[in-house]
């Protein structure tokens, strides 16, 4: 069984809005072991609307739309349906009631105009909407288009969400014949060239019904082992097999095999040591304290977080001395690490980490180019005593891109530095 999503609106095409309603629909998919094969955007036109229906129904057994479904009149998805199958409109007393029932709630009378927010294709099964108001519909599509299903459903997020969970995964669930298991494998400082070659063998020996995808983004490159079968036990096995071929390959470049971000690890290595972190940034502008306290819980182990961009704050809030300035410039591992044990000392954490570079356009020199980063991490030792460790990248990519590899980076070598040190 094979799904199809489209979704319906100008604003998707013109610019004005990302769709997330897609990657919902395909992960809550694959969870059922219903593989996605492509996904379409289509304008607020009726005829576009039902060529991309008839074009998705010939190939796909279930095509999922979102939007076009509203009482106004952009609103056509309805009408390019009724259109292609030949079909009529019949009132649902079940959404009617819903209907009424979302405008009393609100201490607002029913408007007469709304009464088309709940009429369903005829022969179509009712999607209940629980959070708005446009009622949902599966409609199977006849002999025409060998019995494949089409999925109507409000473009507003969270009211597609709730009838993905409520209705139109638990429909489907009862019919699809196979088995699918998603598995990320996460990894850093690696780029996707490096790591094909690394894990070659590993692709090349890939058990039937596993595939392997590369999923780059800014700050480096994720995998995800998809697995696809009749039986869960048999799935299971064969995607933990290549997971652990992965890792027994890749292993020191991967923090985690699931969907915990860097972020996440970090703070749970550090919560399972009964270590604090504190953070001293110049070029990240604080955005490594940010993504560490993204993470519920971050109160357990994150302390505080000092953004010291000029120079002056360096040596007033981290002790970095002035000399040391002087010498190396702000971009340099002698005053990273003079940062990072200046925060250690003053927050009174166990570990701490500092950036500083330049993240661009402009600042760059021959000897210090744009996309220069210097890290210092500083950490309580058994005996007591404070060890320290530096290191000098270089990305490439704009200023936005580099912030966010910068703390990637910064994020890495915490992680590395609490392997090494134990949790």
């Amino acid at each position: 069984m094979v799904a199809e999503i489209v979704s319906i609106g100008d604003e998707l095409l013109k610019g004005g809005k990302v769709n997330t309603n897609a990657p919902f629909i395909a992960s809550a998919l694959g969870e059922i072991g219903i593989p996605v094969s492509r996904i379409v955007a289509c304008a607020d036109d009726e005829v576009a609307i039902g060529t991309v229906f008839s074009e998705s129904l010939s190939r796909a057994d279930i095509v999922l739309v979102t939007g076009g479904l509203g009482p106004t009149r952009d609103d056509r998805t309805k009408k390019a349906v009724m259109r292609l199958l030949q079909r009529g409109l019949e009132e649902s007393p079940e959404a009617l009631g819903k209907l009424s029932s979302w405008f009393s709630a609100r201490g607002r009378s029913f408007p007469e105009s709304m009464r088309d927010q709940a009429m369903i294709l005829e022969g179509s099964l009712l999607v209940p909407n629980s959070v708005g108001t446009a009622a949902g519909m599966i409609v199977p599509c006849g002999e025409r288009f060998h019995d494949h299903h089409l999925v109507l459903m409000p473009g507003v997020p969270a009211e597609m969400q709730a009838m993905m969970r409520e209705t139109v995964i638990p429909f489907f669930a009862e019919k699809s014949p196979t088995v699918m298991l998603h598995t990320p494998v996460k990894t850093v400082g690696i780029g996707e060239t490096m790591l094909a070659e690394l894990i070659e063998a590993v692709e090349d020996a890939l058990p039937e019904g596993t595939t392997l995808a590369y999923l780059p983004h800014t700050a480096g490159v994720d995998l995800v082992v998809t697995t696809i079968g009749a039986t869960m036990e048999s799935v299971e096995e064969d995607n933990r097999r290549v997971v652990e071929a992965v890792l027994g390959r890749a292993g020191r470049f991967v923090y985690a095999t699931g969907e915990a971000t860097l972020e996440e690890t970090v703070g749970r290595m550090l919560a399972e040591s009964r270590r604090s972190i504190a953070v001293a940034e110049s070029c990240t502008g604080g955005l490594v304290a940010s993504r560490l306290t993204d993470v519920p819980g971050s109160s357990v182990y994150f302390l505080q977080g000092v953004v010291s961009y000029a120079d002056q704050s360096k040596v007033r809030l981290l002790g970095v001395s002035p000399e040391t300035l002087d010498r190396y410039g702000a971009v340099s591992e002698a005053v990273a690490e003079e940062m990072a044990r200046g925060c250690l000392a003053k927050s009174g954490a166990d570990v701490a980490v500092s950036t500083t570079g330049i993240a661009g356009p402009s600042g760059g020199s021959r000897e210090k180019p744009v996309g220069t980063l210097c890290i210092g991490i500083a950490g309580k030792q058994q005996d007591g005593s404070i060890g320290s460790r530096t290191a000098s990248l270089r990305m490439y990519g704009t200023r936005l891109q580099n912030k966010q590899r910068f703390s990637e980076a910064a994020l890495r070598e915490v992680w590395k530095y609490l392997q090494e040190t134990g949790q």
